[in-house]
This record gives structure tokens, sequence and C-alpha cells, in this order.
């Protein structure tokens, strides 16, 4: 029988939670490095055993850490094994936490600014890992999402990073304003029939593709309507919270916007609303049942200044004609005095015959929903405030 790995980052460690293919009975393992913020777990396609975490700290900074085991245990790529992870002050030591942008060749300065909540230029700053991509058929070569809002790769197993300066230098950087939570690329979607088509988001830049394996990059936002922006119908300046796509069909991509859910059907050269009678149309993330390309689920709270569920009754939406047309989904959630929030990173959704979905909250609890949305069943209560949620489905 199948068996599904769940991959939980919280604001206090890392856990790893297994199941069956029945997804009924969980066992949670953790939480690895305890007191730290992982902002995001995920394993290697190409090696299922090889899974990757980024986690932070206000003091210690930025660490990239890797399992070659399913998350048995861990080191920190580049160190010899028993040798010691840190400082005497508790500073990390490998270069697996080095992300330095890429400065002109002429002036040695950084390339550009970008823009500042006051619409003056600010200098680029690293702060974090939002988000960590591996490769399709390398296990060595991850990409990653950086606040500020840049795209890095490594190409030996998170041992040293390099910035794909394409992105930041194609022409509209200077421009790229942080949203509410920061300047953060969150999101890394890779085309599967495509090795060198990527789709990328940015809070609060928008979305953009690149055909060429990172290269050269595009904006590609044509139809959203962004009215806090002086043109609300701009390039960039746009808050996108996730985009998302079936595997079996690339080009059609769903995306949760700050407002609207969003649908396009040529890889984002244009896109279209698809809100229809969602109660509201803000939240954070959106998924794709992995066996129905047109049946897609958003997590509706209240708006952009109350971050909970109307009524505080925790609820999944659910469309099965592409947008739209939009179903309550609420049997196993609870019904009452729940005031918690679901991050854009803390969905997923699993590739077994009956489709899997997988949320976590801002309250620590994990549901699952083993039959595509129709019931629900809760995986933990009490675990930190969830920031991401990945799955693993394994043979």
């Amino acid at each position: 029988m199948s068996r599904v790995r769940l991959l939980v980052g919280t604001k206090k460690g890392a856990f790893v939670l297994t199941s069956d293919g029945k997804r009924e009975k969980w066992e949670i393992t953790g939480p690895f490095f305890g007191g730290w913020e992982i902002y995001h777990m995920k394993g290697s396609a190409a090696d299922p055993n090889r899974i990757y975490v980024s986690q932070s700290n206000s003091w210690f900074g930025q660490i990239v850490q890797r399992s070659d085991d399913g998350g048995k245990t861990w080191v920190q790529p580049g160190l010899e094994p028993g040798a010691p992870t840190s400082t005497p002050q508790g500073f990390p030591m490998t270069e697996s936490n080095k992300f330095q942008y890429d400065t002109s060749e002429k002036t040695g300065k950084p390339m550009t600014t970008h823009m500042w909540y006051d619409g003056t230029p600010h200098p680029w700053e690293f702060k974090r890992v939002w988000h960590m991509e591996p490769s399709l058929h390398d296990p060595d070569t991850v990409y990653a999402g950086v606040e500020d809002a840049a795209m890095f790769r490594t190409t030996d197993g998170g041992k040293s990073w390099h910035e794909m300066s394409g992105l930041r230098g194609h022409g509209t950087g200077s421009t790229w304003q942080p949203g509410a939570g920061g300047l953060g690329l969150h999101t890394i979607v890779m085309d599967p029939k495509n090795p060198k088509r990527m789709f990328i988001a940015i809070s609060a830049a928008g979305a953009f593709r690149t055909d060429d394996g990172g290269n050269t990059w595009k904006p590609i936002n044509k139809g959203l309507f962004s009215k806090f922006l002086p043109n609300p119908s701009a390039e960039v300046g746009h808050c996108v919270h996730r985009i998302t796509l079936n595997p079996a069909r690339p080009d059609v991509l769903f995306m949760q916007k700050h407002w609207d859910v969003m649908r396009s059907d040529d890889g984002g050269e244009n896109w279209r609303e698809v809100s229809g009678d969602l109660p509201t149309d803000f939240g954070f993330p959106i998924e794709v049942d992995f066996n129905h390309p047109e049946t897609a689920f958003v997590f509706p709270i209240k708006s952009d200044s109350e971050h909970y569920p109307i009524d505080g009754k925790l609820r999944v939406y659910r469309s099965k004609a592409g947008g739209n047309e939009w179903e309550e989904l609420k049997k196993g959630l609870p019904e009452k005095d729940c005031y918690v929030n679901v991050l854009r990173e803390a969905s997923a959704v699993d590739r077994l015959d009956s489709c899997g979905i997988y949320f976590g909250t801002t309250g620590g609890q994990v549901f699952c929903s083993p039959d595509g949305g129709d019931s629900w069943n809760t995986v933990a209560t009490h675990l930190p405030a969830v920031l991401s949620v990945e799955v693993q489905t394994l043979g």
C-alpha cells in the first residue's frame, strides 16, 4: 500500500507525519530544530528520502538543512559528520546560510534598489528563505525563493547558493515594493513537461515566468486588478499570494490573489477572475486536485485585516468546474469559535487515487481529507503555528 509523508514547518520547529494510504492514523515525529521558524520543507521528486528545510531565527539567521533518510536525521550541507554546526556564539558555520546578491561587474555595487514602503529606493537585504523547490530530476539541485525577493540555486545539495540574477535584473526589479509581510519570493512552480519553464510569485510584485531555465524572466500579470495601486492594472506591483497547477495540464494556472481568485489558460499570459459565489475571495493558499484538473480548493478568510474564518467557522471551498461555482466543505471542521488563519505555504495535495488534501493553521492544527474534500480528519491539534505543509506520496 502507498504511504504518505507530511512535512510540516512551524514557528517552533519541524515535524514529520506519516500514514498509510488510508490516511486515518498518523505517527508524528519531531520537533526537529526546536525553537527555529521553519518557513518551508520539501522533498525531492528524484529522491523522496532527500528533504530540504529552511530554518530561520531572528538572532542566529538562516540555515539550510538536509536529510538523506526521509527526515530521520539531518545535516548542514558542507559540514563533515560530527563537526561543530555553529560558532561558540551560536551562529551557523556553513556556506548553506550564505545568500549573497550579485553585484554589478562594473561598479561592484548592488545591481538595483527596490522600492520601500514609502516609495523611496531601498537596498536589497537578505532576510530568509521563504520557499525551497527541488529540481524534478536532480536531488542536488534546488531553487530557493528569498526575502528580499530573489531566486537562488544550489547544484551541490545545499552546500553553496548562487543568485539567478536575471530575475532582479530583468527590468522591473527597482519598482518592486514589499507587501505587509515583506518582499518575499514565496512560490516556485515547475512545469513538469518543460524543465526550462518555471512560474514564481512575489509579494507584492506579482507573478513571473521563465522559459529558459531562469536566465530571463517576464511579468505575467495581465488581467490582474489591484485597486490599491496607482495604476490598478499595472505590469507589476500586484500582491499575489499563491499560484498552482495540475502537472497533467501545466498551461492552466490558478491563483489566490490579495482579493480575487484567478485562472489562466495560457501559461499566465492572461488571467480572468473565477471567484464566483465565494463568500469572500480573500485568502492565501490555493490547490488543484491531482486527479481532476478542473477541481480547485481555496481557504477563504474574512478580509485582509481580519485574518480568520467568517463567523468563526473553519471552511474550505471547492470548485469542480475550474472556478466560479464553489461549494462549502465543512464535515469534520470546527463549527464555531475558530479564529485561525491558513498561510500561503500551509496546504498540499497528494497523488493517491483518491486525492488527499491537507492544510495547517496558525492555531497548530493539521487537517486531512482523504476523499477529495468531502470530509476532514484532524491529524494534529497542538503543534506550534503552522507555516508550511508539503506532502510526499510514497510507494
